[in-house]
């Protein structure tokens, strides 16, 4: 297989090696002999930074920003995939020619997740899911999966582990419809520890609800089936919800940032945006940049009730499931664990994203307006 390889004098040329997934590591890594003496280049696409990471999870919203930033720096990033080759061949422009590679797994097959990370010393588990479905169950994701992906990269000596769960995460979450509590949030909890277990030096990241150009947080309140007919029903109105979201964007340069910083080691991050709101307040924001006045914040109906219990088993891809209404009247609680500022990120706020984000969904999105025509709406009000 013809791969890239770079000289001494930072010049690229082509040159056949095996296997695939070691097109940049010319020798094996040992622990004294680390990939990172291969440095090569000034720092942009077409050099080498010494970093070969495997982003587990990479079709998602969040991995295409990864592996964008990590292709930036010169870094040669392993996809692994399960579905169509397709969804992720997008990812191939994210770096240079032949630093971005692909490699079909199985969560449960632990000699291909052993293959996409012989070579790397980082690895960046992004893996989850918001539904349950007859193959895969929310522990066979966040528990099973996370402890094998960290028992693997232990054993490969991986250098950097970096897991991603989720901001609530708690064995014994808030409950608001359901008995149980949101299983999902339950799940991370226990997914957190597994890792752990495995990889006591991982890097745990818990985001907050991110937001971002056809998200799940400001896009998810703006479509069709989240309201009932002209109203928004919330639970109490979303006066007793606390939201503290977060830019994708900052969070993708966090996870970067955390790959290069050594004091990152072992640390679990709260990963918050720079203020908090009520939820309430938030999304009658989010309809005035919609320049939407009928639609009003009301309390739960029968109607939408029923609504979401069809839509929570009628679709082969639920959008709106009863899982994912408890988890969103759960308010943001942080630990007092570092945040992304703490790893030099300048945070990015709601108000300066949301008008651009919901333009396409705006009401009567193709009138031509004058300049000053429509005064720019008002920002909810900020608690911390």
């Amino acid at each position: 297989m013809a791969a890239l390889v770079v000289s001494k004098f930072g010049r690229i040329g082509r040159k056949q090696v095996t296997p695939i997934l070691g097109v940049v590591g010319i020798c094996k890594r040992h622990k004294s002999h680390t990939l990172t003496n291969y440095k090569r280049g000034t720092g942009g696409r077409s050099s080498f930074s010494g970093t070969v990471a495997t982003v587990f999870g990479a079709s998602g919203y969040l991995g295409g920003d990864i592996v964008n930033r990590l292709g930036k720096t010169g870094s040669q990033v392993i996809v692994p995939y399960r579905a169509d080759p397709y969804e992720v061949q997008r990812l191939r422009l994210c770096g240079d020619l032949g630093q971005i590679l692909f490699y079909p797994i199985h969560l449960q097959d632990e000699a291909a997740i052993k293959r996409c990370m012989k070579y790397s010393n980082v690895v960046i588990n992004l893996i989850g899911r918001e539904w349950e479905t007859k193959n895969f169950k929310f522990d066979d994701v966040h528990v099973d999966g996370a402890r094998l992906i960290a028992k693997c990269a232990r054993e490969a000596g991986v250098e950097k582990l970096l897991h991603m769960s989720a901001l609530n995460a708690s064995e014994n979450p808030q409950k608001i419809y359901l008995k149980k509590g949101s299983q999902f949030l339950a799940s991370k909890a226990r997914g957190e520890d597994a890792v752990r277990e495995e990889f006591p030096d991982a890097i745990v990241f818990r985001p907050s609800d991110i937001f971002g150009g056809y998200d799940k947080f400001v896009t998810y309140y703006a479509k069709w089936w989240r309201r009932s007919g002209n109203r928004i029903p919330m639970w109490r109105k979303g006066m007793e919800t606390i939201k503290q979201p977060v830019f994708r964007g900052d969070v993708a340069t966090g996870i970067v940032n955390a790959i290069q910083d050594p004091d990152a080691v072992g640390k679990t991050f709260d990963i918050v945006g720079p203020h908090r709101y009520y939820l309430g307040d938030l999304v009658q924001f989010f309809y005035r940049c919609l320049r939407n006045d009928y639609a009003k914040i009301s309390f739960m109906d029968p109607i939408f009730r029923a609504k979401v219990r069809w839509m929570t088993y009628a679709p082969a891809t639920p959008i709106m499931t009863w899982e994912k209404i408890e988890r969103e009247f759960i308010t943001d609680m942080t630990m007092e664990n570092p945040t992304l500022e703490d790893l030099g990120v300048k945070l990015t706020r709601i108000e300066d994203r949301a008008i651009f984000d919901l333009k396409p969904m705006r009401l009567y999105n193709y009138y031509e307006e004058k300049l000053g025509e429509f005064a720019p709406p008002s920002w909810p009000p900020v608690l911390a």
